[in-house]
C-alpha cells in the first residue's frame, strides 16, 4: 500500500522519469519556455526551481550539484543557467516557474506552457 505517494509515474520507470525531468529541465532552462503535458510541467516544476535556487548561491559546489541534478549537461545548459537565469531571480524569494493550461488535444492531454517569470 502508497500512502502519501506524491510522485507522478509518468508511465515510466524510475530512470525513465529521472532522464525524462532532466531533458525537460535543460531545454526550460535554454530556450526559457516549452510546450509539455500539464503532468510532466507540474512535476518539472519543483525540480526546475531547485535549480534556480542552486544557481541564485553561485559557488563552485552548487555547480558541480546543478551538474549533477541535470545529469552532466552540455556546458550552456549550466552557463545559462548561472550567468543569465539566477541574477535575474537573486532578489525572488521562490515561484520562478508559471504554468499555463492549453486544454485538451484530439489525442486526449491535456497541454500546458511552463516558462519561467
Amino acid at each position: 500500500m502508497m500512502h502519501a505517494s506524491t510522485k507522478r509515474k509518468l508511465g515510466r520507470t524510475r530512470r525513465g522519469r529521472t532522464a525524462l525531468l532532466r531533458g525537460l529541465a535543460a531545454d526550460l532552462i535554454v530556450k526559457g519556455k516549452i510546450k509539455t503535458t500539464e503532468a510532466k510541467a507540474k512535476e518539472l516544476r519543483p525540480f526546475a526551481e531547485r535549480l534556480v535556487t542552486m544557481g541564485k548561491k553561485n559557488s563552485v559546489a552548487s555547480r558541480r550539484m546543478a551538474a549533477s541534478s541535470l545529469g552532466e549537461p552540455r556546458a550552456e545548459v549550466i552557463k545559462a543557467l548561472f550567468d543569465e537565469l539566477a541574477p535575474k531571480y537573486q532578489d525572488r524569494e521562490g515561484g520562478y516557474t508559471r504554468i499555463i493550461k492549453m486544454g485538451r488535444t484530439l489525442a486526449g492531454r491535456d497541454e500546458a506552457v511552463i516558462e519561467f517569470v
